[in-house]
């Protein structure tokens, strides 16, 4: 199936009457934006479930947690070097999340552009994860810093932070309100944004059709509640003395 019927018009910008190339015409145009979204979005998603798994070793004891955390920097020896694999999947990670908010920018400026009035008809009313998403789009990108200055850097870390001892600086974090506050709150606008954007993606990609949206749909939702449950488990259970 076509991605799209229609791409947006390119200019020659060198002015030597040569055709630009076919990626500068992707990327110019609005459905390539749209599948860069869509492919960027389908890679954060991936690394978004095996980071929850990853969590959830929590529940088996410090060692269990701990020995994870020091696997994910000797994966792929003896062939690559120490934390070479996980630089690897942070390069793409980062690529990914670079080009998703920038198109998911550069997409939002032209809608704006191209209704620059009002609506005379009111148009129907979106869903609340569709009517958020680039509000939540913002807030995960703020939670992203945040969290990486919280549990990787150290830098914002409560308690003092301790260079290899994850399950330990994760205790630290939880055991605070605002810790908790915030890395809720930012698990609930991903839960949102998995949910409409898992289903806009396969739009996108040309997997939707009138007898896949059901289909589409429902695995949307459960991905969305699967992380969002995920996610919030460490945290509650953190409050709750469940891990300690």
């Amino acid at each position: 199936m076509a991605l799209a019927t229609r791409t947006d018009r390119t200019e020659r910008a060198d002015g030597t009457g040569k055709r630009p190339s076919m990626t500068r015409t992707l990327w110019r145009s609005t459905v390539g934006k749209k599948t860069v979204m869509a492919v960027s979005g389908l890679i954060m998603l991936g690394y978004l479930v095996a980071h929850m798994l990853g969590n959830l070793k929590i529940f088996f004891g410090a060692s269990e947690f701990n020995g994870y955390a020091h696997w994910l920097r000797t994966m792929g020896e003896p062939l690559l070097h120490y934390e070479w694999a996980l630089w690897l999947v942070r390069i793409v990670l980062v690529a990914a999340v670079v080009l998703h908010g920038v198109c998911a920018y550069q997409l939002s400026r032209r809608d704006i552009a191209a209704r620059p009035n009002r609506y005379v008809h009111r148009r129907p009313r979106a869903s609340y994860a569709t009517r958020t998403m680039r509000w939540g789009g913002i807030i995960l990108a703020l939670f992203i810093v945040w969290h990486i200055l919280d549990l990787t850097t150290g830098t914002v870390h409560p308690g003092g932070f301790q260079p290899g001892h994850p399950y330990q600086n994760v205790l630290d974090t939880f055991s605070t309100w605002y810790g908790n506050t915030v890395y809720i709150l930012a698990v609930l606008a991903l839960g949102l944004h998995v949910r409409h954007g898992f289903w806009s993606a396969a739009q996108t990609l040309g997997v939707g059709s009138a007898t896949r949206d059901r289909l589409l749909k429902t695995a949307a939702n459960t991905l969305a509640l699967v992380l969002t449950a995920g996610f919030v488990a460490v945290p509650v259970a953190v409050m709750t003395g469940v891990v300690s």
